[in-house]
């Protein structure tokens, strides 16, 4: 699946009853599920990473870990600030690797898992200057000027943190890689799938995607992904693997289920 180029599941993550008052904007199901999974994989021994997977998991790692500028007597509202572009970073770096049709499927899932928890940010504080750069979803505590659940997106930092050094820790020089399967899924969806590219620095296009046979836009879609290639079902009963969508602009727009 093509995409964006440069859009820059536990054990149950270990986060407290104050945390989950605080998340309850943030899609965090995907996330528990998938962290949970890939710490049952690593303890079992059963996931070592490729090379590409171990690539986007240290590129992401990175991210988590970037400290806040030191500013000094900054004020309260740069502080918040900072906070929330460390937060967008993260998930434009995720959203990178997971649309680099690289990784395999578990850190395909897991990626997607923690970029759909950080979608609050993806126009806050920066959006894209470009108008029809990539919109993932309508977003609760983003529309209106709202701001995002920063305490809450902060959060989710130490346990993935924790995640993703456990995760880089297996692809060690000499170590054999070992990629688990990964069930498909499969959901109905309502509504319109936007396609974005970028065919020039700064210049981004948007199209809806339709139906090759009776050129419909707004579904019902039944999709169906293996984490490799998606697949969108018609009503008209039309299936077809040849939309061009990225894996984000598909799974990142999906009620969480």
């Amino acid at each position: 699946m093509a995409g964006p180029s440069d859009v820059e599941y536990a054990f149950v993550l270990n986060v407290s009853e104050k945390v989950i008052a605080l998340s309850g904007p943030l899609l965090t199901r995907a996330l528990t599920l998938e962290s949970g999974r890939a710490r049952q994989l690593l303890a079992a021994g059963e996931w070592r990473l490729t090379p590409a997977d171990a690539e986007a998991a240290a590129a992401v790692l990175a991210r988590l870990t970037a400290p806040l500028p030191a500013r000094r007597g900054a004020a309260a509202r740069t502080r918040a600030t900072d906070r929330d572009r460390r937060l967008q970073r993260i998930l434009r770096t995720t959203v990178h690797h997971l649309d680099a049709d690289a990784v395999s499927p578990p850190a395909t899932a897991l990626l997607a898992a923690v970029a759909r928890a950080l979608l609050p940010w993806h126009d806050a504080p920066n959006p894209p200057t470009a108008s029809a750069a990539p919109r993932y979803a309508t977003t609760p505590g983003t529309a209106e000027g709202v701001a995002p659940p920063t305490q809450a997106g902060e959060a989710l930092l130490p346990d993935l943190i924790a995640l993703f050094t456990a995760l880089t820790a297996t692809s060690a020089p000499g170590t054999v890689p070992l990629t688990p399967p990964v069930e498909p899924w499969q959901a109905r969806y309502v509504g319109g799938f936007r396609r974005h590219t970028r065919p020039a620095p700064g210049v981004w296009t948007a199209e809806t995607i339709g139906c090759p046979r009776c050129g419909g836009k707004d579904g019902p879609w039944t999709v169906t992904c293996d984490w490799r290639q998606a697949t969108l079902g018609c009503r008209c009963g039309m299936v077809s693997r040849e939309h061009g969508l990225s894996l984000s602009e598909i799974w990142l727009v999906l009620p969480e289920a």
